[in-house]
């Protein structure tokens, strides 16, 4: 079953459907509405945040589900599912797979990711584990702890990472090149060329959120652009 739904993700999009409280698409029957969206479009799975929001895709949508669960603990830069109690809701919430940070970062809990995936691995040895990673060291040591598939969705947002408003492409093309796990590209991919560049880098599939889910951050990226269209037009002619 692990590898049926793993292999069922290859050269596809996966779609993030996330929206914060402050944000105006918050709620699970929009992020929902927004799985199915992407369903019909032909995603292959959806990457979804909360039990509650992963509850209402199951109920609408027929595709696979990558949970997480984002907690904020004090003393922890780790948020991304970041406690056995996350770990266990996002699966009972009926997501087929968890996505956990893997990076090299302090937990809450005071546990490395090693032991971390130990207890996963002994508690749910049926959930596909997701390393979401910031380097290439990371990527790496997560494929030594036999995780099931790695992604790139903190480059560039852990300090000592790449920072970059780009994808890191790089980061992909280098931990496919080991050919062990496969590896998920997801963060920053804005345009169709990016997201067939993270393919020809070797990517099993790749993750689109903000560009496909987040309207007022398209919108804004249109505003800014015509923005400077006119400051170039007004430069032109006061020259």
């Amino acid at each position: 079953m692990k590898d049926a739904l793993i292999e069922r993700l290859r050269n596809g999009c996966v779609v993030s459907c996330q929206a914060l409280e402050n944000e105006p698409l918050f709620g699970s029957d929009i992020m929902s509405a927004m799985a199915v969206a992407a369903e019909e479009g032909g995603a292959v799975a959806i990457r979804a945040n909360t039990p509650k929001d992963i509850e209402a895709i199951k109920k609408r949508c027929s595709l696979p589900v990558i949970g997480l669960y984002k907690q904020n603990y004090p003393n922890s830069d780790v948020y991304i599912t970041p406690t056995m109690k996350e770990i266990g809701a996002v699966l009972s919430a009926g997501a087929e797979f968890v996505a956990v940070d893997a990076t090299n970062q302090t937990r809450p809990d005071g546990l490395a990711f090693r032991q971390l995936l130990e207890r996963i691995r002994y508690i749910y040895p049926k959930a596909i584990v997701v390393a979401d990673i910031s380097t290439y060291e990371e990527g790496v040591q997560a494929m030594e702890m036999n995780v099931d598939i790695v992604s790139t969705t903190m480059s560039g947002y852990t300090p000592y990472s790449r920072q970059s408003k780009e994808p890191d492409i790089g980061l992909v093309r280098k931990l496919a090149a080991r050919n062990e796990t496969p590896v998920l590209a997801e963060g920053r991919i804005w345009t169709v060329d990016e997201c067939l560049q993270c393919f020809e880098a070797g990517a099993h599939a790749v993750v689109v959120g903000t560009a496909i889910t987040r309207p007022q951050e398209i919108t804004k990226r249109f505003v800014k652009a015509i923005h400077r269209r006119i400051e170039h037009s007004s430069n032109l002619t006061a020259n």
